[in-house]
C-alpha cells in the first residue's frame, strides 16, 4: 500500500496554518508548488496521515549505514516532506548515466519498486515516500540485492511533481494502491485530483505512460472521471473490459465490497465500504481497465485485498 490508510477513529481535522515557531503571528511565506501552496497548512488538505516516522533495530541501522548513498538529500522549505522549489533532481548526475527514469509515488516498504529494479537494469527508478520505516526498508533490499538503480526520497508527492523533477523527465509514473480515504468528507484527501494530474502531466515526458492500480471500486472510478477529464493524457484501454467483463460490474453484483477484511460485517457495525462503491448502475459500460500490470510483483497488500475478494483495478494513460 501506498500510503498510512486512514483509521475509523480518525476526526476530519485538518493540518494546522503555516505560522513560523519564531513568530506564530507571522506567517511563513508561501512559495509556488511547495507544500505549503499546495495545501499543507490551511486551504487543500494532504492526502495522507505521516505515522510512525520513528527507526528502530536493522531499519535504524540502515538509515544510518545506507541513507547517504540512496536517499536523495533534498533541501526542505516548510516542512520535513516538503522539497525546496529551487531544488531540481538530477538523474544524470545521480544515477551516472542517462536512461529512462521510472518514479513511484507511495513506494511503502520497496517490495515493487526493488523487484522492478533488479529486473530492468537499464532503467533507473525513485521511491517517493513519506514513511520513513518503509523508506529503510527500501533501503535495506537495495543493499542485499545489489541494487545500484534505486534511490529513495523521503518527500511530499505533490511537490516532487511540481518542482523537484525536471520537466518531461519521467518515463513512467506508478502509483500502486494509494489511500482510497473512503469516507465522503475525506475525499478531498485522495492522491489522484485533477490538480495533481496536472503536476503529473508535467513531469512525464510525451509518450510516457502513468500506471495506476487499486483494490477499492470507488477509488477506481474517481480516477476514471479525473484523467478522463484531463486533455494531457488518454487511456490506453478505452472502451476496454467493460459490460459483463468489466471487475466494476464484478463488484457490484457481487456486493464483495460489503465485507471487512474478507470477513462479514459485525451486527450493528456498517460495513466500511458503505456507499463508498459508487452508484450500482449493474453493468459497467464504460470500462477503460488495463490488464494487470505484469512489471508489479504481487506484494503482501496485494495478496490481502485477493485473500479478501476485493478485486483489483488496473489503469493505464498515456502523455500526450
Amino acid at each position: 500500500m501506498s500510503e498510512t490508510p486512514e483509521s475509523p477513529e480518525s476526526p476530519d481535522v485538518e493540518p494546522p496554518e503555516n505560522e513560523s515557531p519564531a513568530n506564530p503571528n507571522q506567517p511563513r511565506p508561501v512559495t509556488p508548488g511547495s507544500q505549503a501552496s499546495f495545501g499543507t497548512y490551511g486551504g487543500r488538505p494532504v492526502s495522507f496521515v505521516r505515522r510512525g516516522t520513528r527507526l528502530q533495530g536493522r531499519r535504524q541501522a540502515a538509515w544510518e549505514t545506507h541513507s547517504d548513498r540512496w536517499a536523495v538529500d533534498v533541501p526542505r522549505h516548510v516542512a520535513n516532506t516538503s522539497v525546496h522549489p529551487d531544488y531540481t533532481f538530477d538523474a544524470e548526475a545521480e544515477f551516472g548515466r542517462t536512461g529512462p527514469l521510472i518514479v513511484e509515488v507511495g513506494s511503502g516498504l520497496g517490495d515493487a519498486i526493488c523487484h522492478a529494479a533488479e529486473e530492468n537494469p537499464e532503467t533507473d527508478f525513485l521511491a517517493v515516500e513519506v514513511y520513513t520505516p518503509g523508506l529503510a526498508n527500501t533501503m535495506i533490499k537495495i543493499n542485499s540485492r545489489g541494487l545500484t538503480n534505486v534511490r529513495v526520497v523521503e518527500a511530499n508527492a505533490p511537490e516532487v511533481l511540481a518542482t523537484m523533477l525536471p520537466p518531461g523527465s519521467v518515463s513512467e509514473l506508478w502509483i500502486f494502491f494509494p489511500d482510497p480515504w473512503h469516507k465522503s468528507r475525506h475525499h478531498k484527501r485522495r492522491l489522484i485530483q485533477p490538480e495533481f494530474a496536472e503536476l503529473a502531466a508535467r513531469a512525464i515526458k510525451p509518450g510516457g505512460l502513468w500506471r495506476i492500480a487499486t483494490d477499492w471500486s470507488n477509488y477506481a472510478v474517481h480516477v476514471r472521471d479525473v484523467l478522463a477529464g484531463s486533455a494531457a493524457f488518454e487511456n490506453l484501454h478505452t472502451g476496454e473490459r467493460s459490460g459483463p467483463e468489466s471487475p466494476l460490474t464484478h463488484v457490484w453484483q457481487s456486493g464483495v465490497e460489503s465485507l471487512v477484511g474478507g470477513a462479514p460485517v459485525k451486527e450493528g457495525r456498517a460495513p466500511v465500504s458503505t456507499e463508498h462503491t459508487g452508484p450500482n448502475e449493474g453493468i459497467d459500460e464504460t470500462g477503460g481497465w488495463a490488464p494487470r500490470f505484469e512489471g508489479r510483483i504481487r506484494t503482501s497488500f496485494e495478496n490481502k485485498a485477493h485473500e479478501a475478494g476485493r478485486l483489483i483495478f488496473d489503469l493505464c494513460y498515456r502523455r500526450l
